[in-house]
């Protein structure tokens, strides 16, 4: 077998024939390996680093074996080859991943209430790892009416959620209090035991990173809410601070998450169920006023109720030990059936949110977002000397009279569901590229509540352009719509409480 080709010009130090190209190893060095007395190709390997480079010897190895048998005068069979370091064959990469595929990929995770949602044919859709129920079909009905059947429950009877998902963290300590300043745009510090508060954090680039509700649970203790998909995130952003800026701070952050189960219990006859199912609260208007707690029994088990709206509606929020979610879930089920209690998915949560104007975080929002340009600039305290964000809000940039605000948007045809993300531009007709943008819808839904179809969008100096009409391209056309506020349903509040 010819392992090499003589050369003349080389005559016998092999000193112009390479074997291995990527270490410029050549004949010559082989040969010099096998005179100074080696005569195992592991040896000649390291002498020569001949099958040591990227290939791990692919295209080389058998080649400089076959030219140290012929040097030695021995069979490459009896001499051998060099054993290739790993991975000398490519390997899969399912090899590599084990069980971490297909359903197992990224963990599932589901609420205490999954089983129940599961047996009365919930759909569902991902939100973060989360299973959350989306809509509840009957028989033949399609989502659009799954969905509007649901709003209008919530509207005009009573309707009730799953809401375990959203991110709960125990704040406790001495310096709790003093933590939350800094890290919320609004005072915590001043909340009084038994009351709740909504609050909005800031990145230190004064943008919305989340929002929720803080309750404070006793004097040195808290339990915030954060939005499903960033309780995480959270988290980690106040560890963060509380471990590398403020050590000083004695305070301690636990994950609750999983603990409780959450239940919303929403409309206008939610007090009248809730009543039914915990006969030791008080749920009038004056003695469990909105955004305060009550801890009372429900079902008799345990459990702390807030009065907290995320639709506008008179609601209630039950929350109780994970382990008996269903019991109380089916109690409230059971005592609600004579007021036709329908249980309702996310897809019906966020029109009830949008169509008060309620935003999303992630969904309204995309990290270009002020508190200011969704309107909330009453959730900005000017008594706080300090806090994350508050610098960059009087930066140039950040006081434009031209940033995207938060507006709703009416289609004049009340039958046009615009698409999310669709821009919008300020004329009828699609002029030649580049367009200038305005903005985009953020979210877009049919409402039961107002007949219609309805947005909600950023849009350059939107605030000032309330009552004007701009345009949206679809589908080669421009669909024509109203900025309105933000706020589309019982702008004064007076559903909030019942």
């Amino acid at each position: 077998m010819l392992w090499r080709v003589p050369s003349p010009r080389d005559g016998r130090d092999g000193s112009h024939q390479f074997v291995d190209l990527q270490r410029d190893a050549l004949v010559s060095d082989i040969l010099r390996a096998v005179g100074a007395g080696l005569r195992s190709m592991e040896h000649v390997k390291r002498y020569t680093t001949i099958g040591t480079a990227h290939d791990q010897g692919r295209t080389s190895g058998v080649m400089a074996s076959g030219i140290v048998a012929e040097a030695l005068g021995v069979d490459i069979a009896d001499l051998g080859t060099t054993r290739p370091r790993p991975p000398a064959v490519p390997v899969a990469f399912a090899a590599l991943a084990g069980r971490n595929r297909g359903e197992l990929f990224d963990p599932v995770r589901v609420t205490a209430l999954h089983p129940w949602h599961v047996e009365h044919g919930a759909l569902f859709e991902n939100v973060g790892q989360w299973k959350r129920p989306w809509y509840y079909p009957r028989a033949d009905e399609m989502m659009e009416d799954a969905v509007l059947r649901e709003c209008r429950a919530a509207r005009t009877g009573v309707a009730m959620m799953d809401g375990s998902t959203l991110g709960k963290i125990n704040v406790q300590g001495p310096d709790a209090g003093v933590l939350l300043d800094r890290l919320y745009t609004n005072m915590m510090s001043t909340l009084k035991v038994g009351r709740v508060r909504y609050g909005v954090m800031c990145g230190v680039d004064g943008m919305v990173l989340d929002d929720g509700t803080v309750l404070r649970a006793a004097e040195r203790e808290f339990l915030l809410t954060t939005t499903t998909g960033n309780a995480a995130k959270v988290l980690e952003w106040m560890e963060e601070w509380l471990q590398t800026e403020w050590p000083d701070l004695r305070v301690h952050l636990t994950s609750v998450t999983e603990h409780w189960a959450t239940i919303p219990l929403v409309g206008p006859r939610s007090r009248d169920v809730l009543a039914l199912v915990a006969p030791g609260l008080d749920t009038g208007k004056d003695a469990f006023p909105f955004m305060s707690w009550r801890d009372t029994a429900v079902s008799g088990v345990p459990a702390r109720v807030c009065r907290i709206s995320f639709s506008g509606e008179l609601a209630y929020e039950i929350n109780v030990p994970a382990w008996y979610g269903i019991t109380v879930w089916q109690a409230l089920y059971d005592a609600g059936a004579p007021y036709g209690i329908t249980p309702y998915g996310t897809e019906a949560m966020h029109v009830l949110r949008a169509e008060k104007g309620y935003p999303v975080i992630g969904q309204d929002t995309d990290g270009t977002v002020t508190p200011q340009d969704l309107g909330m600039s009453w959730a900005v305290s000017k008594k706080k000397p300090d806090f994350i964000g508050k610098r960059s809000f009087s930066r140039q940039e950040n006081r434009r009279g031209d940033r995207k605000q938060l507006v709703g948007l009416l289609p004049a045809d009340e039958r046009v569901l615009l698409p999310e993300g669709a821009q919008i531009i300020a004329t009828s007709g699609i002029p030649e590229p580049p367009v200038p943008m305005l903005g985009h819808v953020t979210s877009s839904y049919r409402s039961d509540a107002l007949r219609r179809t309805f947005a909600l969008a950023l849009v350059r100096a939107g605030t000032e352009r309330i009552g004007e009409t701009l345009y949206v391209p679809l589908d080669g056309r421009t669909v024509p719509v109203t900025v309105t506020d933000p706020v589309l349903f019982d702008k004064e509040g007076t559903r909030r409480d019942g």
